[in-house]
């Protein structure tokens, strides 16, 4: 084995046991979406590491049934996402468990970049650049969804700690190349992601770059 060979495989990451049924890379600022079927694994792997991947959950048959960030929060008693979290519906209704994660902890305040956003954060001369509720609205249009239709989501590998004076902080991330979050579906779950695009804070290390997103059938 030469040295280039274990620094590949760890870019692909450490997949769960089954058989592959989807296999995408993501590019660099581009949404993606799928239905994950009840009990089937979606695996997302953080290509070349500190990457942010928003995301939103649906029932795959009840649209209105969607992620709740409070309802999740309420019931682990914590802000962020790690081995064990059940991601909720308001009602809350289980739709997706996280059954392992090489990061650590994942987001859940911190929410997604819009060119509106971005005017008010960076300065108007950004208010052009792609944003991840213009991917969420371009992604979600094709399952008939639309604005009123995005809620709070999640922020897989970003990094937002809560400062002591209660303000969030967005800083570089904890990933690194190849680590993997992967979630149990509990119900057929539309999921609805934005690779993030953001380039004006550490997010996504001013360098926005591909990720990997696996389903399996265990």
């Amino acid at each position: 084995m030469t040295p280039a060979e274990p620094a590949q495989e760890q870019q692909l990451g450490t997949l769960p046991d089954g058989a592959i049924v989807l296999d995408e890379t993501v590019p660099a600022r581009a949404p993606w979406s799928a239905v994950v079927e009840a009990g089937q694994l979606l695996s997302i792997v953080d290509l070349g590491g500190n990457q942010a991947v928003d995301c939103i959950l649906y029932d795959a048959h009840d649209r209105e049934q969607r992620y709740s960030a409070a309802e999740t929060i309420a019931q682990q008693g914590s802000i962020f996402l790690t081995t064990g979290s059940v991601l909720r519906t308001f009602e809350g209704t289980p739709l997706m468990t996280v059954v392992a994660d090489e990061c650590g902890r994942h987001d859940t305040l911190g929410g997604a970049c819009s060119k509106e956003s971005n005017t008010l954060r960076y300065g108007h001369h950004t208010k052009h650049q792609h944003a991840c509720v213009e991917n969420f609205l371009r992604e979600g249009a094709k399952w008939g969804l639309g604005k009123r239709d995005l809620v709070s989501n999640i922020n897989w590998y970003m990094n937002v700690p809560v400062e002591p004076d209660g303000t969030l902080g967005i800083v570089d991330g904890l990933s690194s190349p190849g680590l993997t979050v992967t979630l149990r579906a509990e119900r057929d779950t539309l999921v609805l992601v934005s690779n993030c695009p953001q380039v004006n804070n550490p997010c996504n290390g001013f360098d926005p770059t591909p990720v990997r997103m696996v389903v399996t059938q265990p």
